[in-house]
């Protein structure tokens, strides 16, 4: 059945070990796979999980983490919350998370008391914020970053692991040697002040781990978080391909529901579309227009690339996508099935929606 996402496993693999040798061997860091850019895929997380050259699996969410924690703690592994939880989620990451970041006392306080009643120690990455202005006290706030590990550290059923940085996700801030350093800077503060060892300064995501061959990565960061770098081989700082990796190990198939010859310019006034947007429309003549069975519901028209050079993506409704294929050497017909390769934003819809197939090759 269509639309499918096919999932190389191989490739995957391939691209794991890549940025494994980046990330370990030349930058000296533990290495967190991220996992929700395939919304915990198990036949994915398998292959991470047995990897020796994984440390920690990480989600966003906790739903997902789940699904998977009990095959990653036989592999010896931690389980990792990216994103802070919710208060009313608390019981659920003491049940399936072993480490989870976090920037609010009062969401820590909870934590303590269900990880009290468990009897468990729940660590925590507190997470700082270098300037991107998402999640975690802000950097000049060393007052309020003192307050919250003099605090965590009166509590016992909480370790402070570490602290940790996100950049690029929300103001497109890119990782620097300048920045991280004062990550680095206030991981030592901490470490001076209240006599401790932190086991984790974590430097961030796919964005950060192209300082590592530029000799640019702090001494001092020792973990970056990777998901789009192993599933798509992106550096996302500047969107370059990593050495090793391959972007095709993922590939979306959608089949052609509609073929036929009609004009570039819709005929009538121009309102707005689906979406509330109002569309702009290049006069091309008549055009060969293919309408394939998957839409804006299912995936991200500015984050897929058609295999076929000769195709482009003229937009889309909720579930249809409209490509000309007016001047492609293929015959195309009713029936026949086109593939595209995926960014970020392409897989991570494709992923999520139920109406795509998943297929595996090894």
């Amino acid at each position: 059945m269509y639309p499918k996402l096919i999932i190389d496993v191989n490739k995957l693999e391939s691209n794991l070990n890549a940025v494994a040798e980046i990330t370990r061997e030349r930058g000296h860091c533990s290495l967190m796979i991220v996992t929700k850019g395939l919304c915990a895929d198990q036949e994915m997380v398998k292959m991470v999980a047995n990897s020796p050259k994984v440390d920690y699996v990480a989600d966003s969410r906790v739903k997902n983490i789940a699904s998977y924690a009990d095959m990653v703690r036989a592999a010896g592994k931690k389980t990792v919350l990216l994103r802070i939880p919710m208060h009313d989620e608390v019981s659920e990451v003491i049940k399936y998370v072993d480490l989870s970041f976090n920037s609010e006392l009062s969401t820590i306080r909870l934590l303590n008391k269900e990880a009290e009643k468990a009897g468990i120690v729940h660590d925590i990455l507190l997470m700082i914020d270098l300037g991107d202005l998402r999640e975690g006290i802000f950097f000049q706030r060393e007052d309020l970053i003192r307050q919250a590990v003099s605090e965590i550290l009166e509590m016992k059923n909480i370790r402070l692991y570490g602290i940790g940085v996100n950049l690029t996700c929300y103001g497109a801030i890119i990782p620097k040697y300048e920045n991280l350093s004062k990550l680095v800077e206030i991981g030592r503060k901490i470490e001076e002040e209240f006599a401790i060892q932190l086991q984790m300064i974590s430097g961030g995501n796919s964005s950060s781990i192209y300082l590592i061959d530029k000799g640019e990565l702090p001494e001092g960061i020792n973990n970056l978080r990777l998901g789009e770098a192993f599933l798509l081989g992106n550096d996302t700082a500047y969107e370059t391909r990593l050495p090793g990796t391959t972007g095709d190990g993922l590939l979306l198939q959608a089949q052609i529901i509609e073929l036929k010859e009609k004009p570039s310019l819709p005929i009538g006034e121009v309102g707005v579309d689906a979406f509330g947007q109002k569309p702009y429309y290049e006069d091309r003549g008549m055009m060969k227009r293919a309408i394939i069975g998957i839409g804006k519901q299912d995936t991200d028209l500015d984050s897929m690339t058609p295999v076929d050079p000769q195709i482009e993506i003229m937009g889309g409704s909720s579930d249809h996508i409209i490509l000309d294929v007016t001047h492609c050497d293929r015959a195309y017909q009713v029936g026949d099935i086109v593939e595209f390769t995926l960014g970020y934003g392409g897989m991570l819809k494709t992923s999520t929606s139920p109406y795509v197939e998943r297929e595996y090759k090894r």
